[in-house]
């Protein structure tokens, strides 16, 4: 039986761009079949989804992919990261099961529980992170046969406090944090995000986020493949938390498209 919703979209850009403005958190979404395996009742749910969701960073990307000179490609998460996270690994390898908070989430940002926590995550990952995953490379691959090269831009945002699920949370938390990837993140790439995002604040380097989105498929194999992941600060753009968005949302989408511009020439 296929999703009652659309998992994901996948919004053509300029046909020779490289670049993918990855959009995986912005949504919040859930359908009726995996609400009910959710323990939180509506209005804690609710609560939830304004702490989880990066709310707004969809229409960030879709501005700057306006403002952009040569159009990106868009792949945009339409269902909330509490069915499934398609950016955590599926595996073992996943820090963030440390604190419940793997590819299917047993607990809440305060550590409380979100699912029975001997939820058995196969069907999710079958119906929804596979699916994903599988698109997305697809994706990458048909942006590496056409352009030769594929950039991934993840596009995010985070709290201004940080949160109890934080694993890194002591760190600094700039208005703009740039995670990295040691073998998928040239130095062209990272100076080009520095200048671009310039104007918005200090820029800081994988904290309190790090780390930047490859498949699986690309990840660690092919250079051709270069990502970065851009997290803003919400008090830069919205009233917290899961409020309306602000004046800030332009100037960063100014940012953004000028980085877009930067690694499309």
């Amino acid at each position: 039986m296929p999703p009652a919703l659309p998992s994901f979209e996948s919004l053509p850009g300029a046909a020779g761009s490289p670049v993918i403005l990855h959009v995986p958190h912005s949504a919040r979404e859930i359908p009726a079949e995996v609400r009910a395996g959710i323990v939180l009742g509506d209005e804690a749910l609710e609560r939830e989804l304004d702490h989880i969701v990066d709310a707004h960073t969809a229409e960030l990307a879709q501005a700057a992919s306006e403002l952009s000179g040569v159009t990106p490609w868009r792949f945009v998460n339409r269902l909330s990261r509490l069915v499934v996270d398609p950016e955590r690994f599926p595996d073992e390898r996943e820090e963030m099961l440390a604190v419940g908070m793997g590819a299917v989430y047993t607990r809440t940002t305060h550590r409380e529980p979100l699912r029975p926590s001997d939820t058995d995550p196969e069907p999710l990952l079958a119906r929804y992170f596979r699916p994903y995953a599988d698109a997305m490379t697809e994706a990458v691959a048909e942006r590496l046969a056409v352009a030769g090269r594929a950039v991934i831009i993840d596009v995010h945002s985070y709290p201004t406090v940080a949160l109890p699920y934080e694993l890194h949370g002591d760190g600094p938390r700039p208005p703009v944090c740039l995670g990295t990837d040691s073998f998928h993140t040239p130095g062209k790439l990272l100076d080009a995000a520095r200048e671009a995002f310039a104007g918005c604040g200090e820029i800081g380097l994988d904290s309190p986020f790090g780390g930047a989105y490859v498949p699986l498929e690309f990840y660690g194999r092919d250079s051709r493949v270069s990502a970065l992941m851009v997290e803003i600060r919400r008090d830069t753009y919205m009233s917290e938390p899961g409020g309306p968005a602000g004046p800030g949302l332009r100037r960063l989408a100014h940012a953004l498209a000028a980085l877009v511009d930067a690694v499309t020439g």
